[in-house]
């Protein structure tokens, strides 16, 4: 089967392309720059194509023959773009992937959506019928893209949407990185209680449910929060992450107020003149948001099942940042 996966050369987007490549499936990976180790994709044998979805021409290229879409591609963390940027890849992008999708005949299109479009959970765990709350520009825009994908699906194209949780494991080099390098160095300041909720998800349970959402009919039109079995609480986080390391972690409380001040001033300050911040209002959100997810509608409806444990997920991943040389 011929798959399109938009976004393929960042982690998530290459750990997908790798399995379907396993089972023999051909694969274009689109993406607007080269991911870490890129060549890779290449030497495993799938077609990469470097160029932005809000490219027509490039992703109508890319679909010729696609019967899947992966549309994983998306504005992320770019703090030092404007906030039309976000519109412009996570919005009109799609709009256009998807345009493209049904013009071309692709029987099934997979969104890679956000569990942040339901922002600060109120009443945790949350299902996919919580409030939808999105905190900033990336989870808004996100969301905003949802209803476009249920339209092309009343269109007679099959989509499912994806809302992952907290993706990690070997292959990323930011996501969970800056929490690993803290408490390596034995060292972790936790701004407040440190009983906020945090719901990890380890990379290949998310592999798992992309693979059950190819099957014919599947997931089709519904919405699906994917995480790993346990969330938890984000002191207890560190501190299991440490054990994953070997490393014995001290944890000193903080107040949190003065840090969420310092975020969004560092913020307004830096904006005009395009720097990343040393701190932004989005990072210290993990330390008093609460992110804690019920997955049965996936469970009953997908099979969906995560195999990998978050103990065994910290480890691998602690192992692969030592192999890797970003941990020293």
């Amino acid at each position: 089967m011929k798959i399109l996966v938009t976004g393929g050369t960042g982690f998530t987007g290459k750990a997908l392309v790798k399995r379907l490549l396993d089972l023999k499936h051909e694969v274009i990976s689109l993406d607007y720059h080269e991911g870490l180790k890129t060549q890779e994709i290449r030497d495993w044998g799938a077609e990469v194509v470097i160029g932005s979805v809000t490219e027509r021409e490039v992703v109508k290229k890319c679909m010729a023959g696609v019967e899947i879409v992966y549309h994983l591609a998306a504005a992320f963390r770019e703090l030092n773009v404007p906030n039309t940027y976000y519109d412009e890849i996570n919005v009109g992008g799609t709009r256009i992937v998807l345009e493209e999708a049904l013009s071309a005949g692709v029987k099934k299109f997979v969104y890679c959506s956000t569990c942040g479009v339901h922002g600060n959970v109120d009443h945790p765990p949350a299902a996919e019928t919580a409030p939808i709350q999105p905190a900033d520009y990336y989870q808004r825009t996100k969301y905003e893209a949802e209803p476009l994908v249920l339209e092309y699906h009343a269109k007679g194209m099959e989509t499912v949407i994806f809302r992952p949780a907290a993706i990690y494991g070997p292959g990323d080099p930011e996501r969970f990185f800056m929490i690993f390098k803290r408490v390596n160095r034995g060292f972790f300041p936790m701004f407040g209680s440190g009983k906020t909720y945090y719901h990890p998800l380890y990379i290949d349970n998310l592999i798992d449910a992309f693979m059950l959402a190819m099957e014919p009919g599947k997931g089709a039109g519904q919405a699906y929060l994917i995480a790993d079995e346990e969330y938890v609480e984000i002191e207890d986080l560190v501190r299991r992450t440490g054990k994953a390391l070997g490393v014995d972690v001290k944890i000193p409380h903080f107040p949190v107020m003065p840090l969420v001040v310092a975020g969004y001033i560092c913020e307004k300050i830096c904006s005009p003149f395009h720097i990343t911040p040393p701190i932004f209002p989005r990072r210290v959100d993990w330390y008093r948001q609460n992110r804690a997810f019920d997955i049965a509608k996936a469970k009953k409806e997908l099979g969906y099942q995560p195999k990998i444990g978050l103990d065994e997920g910290l480890k691998r991943t602690g192992e692969w940042y030592r192999q890797e040389g970003f941990l020293s």
